[in-house]
């Protein structure tokens, strides 16, 4: 009994959802104007596959510093 093409398409659909939302959290973290988030947010959007490994590899802005 193998996996249906439904099931095969709503597993890749949770996976780049995934993806995105961990890109998203990521890049929340980041010191960026407004400006570069909405880009690098459509980039998350726009390019599926790509766009999470994207953000979080290339590290745009600075990492924001957090007072202990």
């Amino acid at each position: 009994m193998g996996i249906s093409a439904d099931l095969m398409r709503l597993f890749l659909a949770a996976c780049l959802l995934g993806m995105a939302l961990l890109a998203a959290f990521y890049i929340r973290r980041r010191e960026l104007t407004y400006p570069e988030y909405f880009g690098w947010g459509l980039v998350i959007l726009l390019v599926p596959l790509f766009g999470p490994f994207l953000v979080i590899y290339l590290r745009p802005g600075r990492a924001v510093r957090r007072a202990n």
